[in-house]
């Protein structure tokens, strides 16, 4: 067995720009202290998903920038690699992405994401590029959100390539009678989290969903093994890390190798 300890940021939706950057450095360090090599945070966590009066903020570089500084010096810290939920510009226009950064502090380079929901449309233009990362042994994607959810390729592109595990960010709150869950991949439940059992086991590699903590939100977090069994969830609503140990071993990518398209 080759172990490999991951942590899920399943924290509450933050209040303020400046409260997405002090949650996301207590998580790092609480990361650490149990004993993480990576930690995971839902999508755009850093300034936060863009919401009601959110919505048109402005999106300011010179705010990212000092908050990707002081989250990768707490990954420094720390000991501990991140895969960071966040927005940035390219050639003048923001896209939906992801940071990920070394357990040294350094940047290892981003996600974008490459198919928004059509909500996201007006907000933000699409990448065009999918990376395949490493963290010392571990090989991993990312695949954000409506990604994970509705294009199975975008999972399987990084399985190919020998992904020990695809990182799924996500937003998901709760709308107004919608149905609130207490058992994850609950039937009665929409398609979204059965649609991350299917990314694993038809890949034969991890997955790694992550949301934020809401009430009544239709998804939680969860770590899914290559056979498409639950390894571990989060309770809905509760804040916290999900903390679970893979085994890289058992990441062999063979069906997504199979995959003739």
């Amino acid at each position: 067995m080759t172990a490999t300890r991951i942590a899920l940021a399943n924290l509450s939706y933050p209040a303020t720009p400046e409260d997405s950057v002090r949650l996301a450095c207590e998580a790092i360090a609480d990361a650490g202290a149990q004993g993480a090599a990576i930690i995971c945070f839902p999508e755009v966590y850093v300034p936060g998903y863009r919401l009601g009066a959110s919505h048109e903020r402005p999106l300011s570089e010179a705010f990212l920038e000092r908050a990707w500084e002081d989250i990768a010096h707490a990954a420094r810290d720390a000991n501990v690699a991140v895969v960071l939920g966040t927005e940035r510009l390219v050639d003048n226009e923001p896209r939906i992405t992801t940071l990920v950064i070394d357990h040294d502090g350094t940047r290892l380079g981003f996600q974008d994401k490459v198919q928004l929901d059509p909500t996201e449309e007006s907000i933000y233009l699409p990448g065009s590029e999918r990376q395949l990362f490493e963290v010392g042994a571990l090989k991993f994607g990312v695949s954000i959100c409506h990604e994970g959810f509705r294009y199975p390729e975008t999972v399987r592109w990084s399985a190919r390539r020998g992904a020990h595990i695809v990182f799924h960010p996500h937003y998901s709150w709760a709308e107004e009678g919608s149905y609130r869950p207490t058992t994850f991949a609950d039937p009665a439940n929409s398609f979204h989290e059965k649609a991350i059992l299917c990314r694993a086991a038809e890949n034969t590699c991890y997955v790694a969903s992550v949301n934020c903590a809401g009430d009544g939100s239709p998804t939680t977090s969860v770590v899914v093994r290559p056979d498409g069994s639950v390894l571990a969830w989060q309770p809905y609503g509760r804040p916290g890390l999900l903390v679970a140990d893979i085994d890289t071993t058992e990441a062999t990518g063979l069906l997504a190798s199979r995959c003739r398209s």
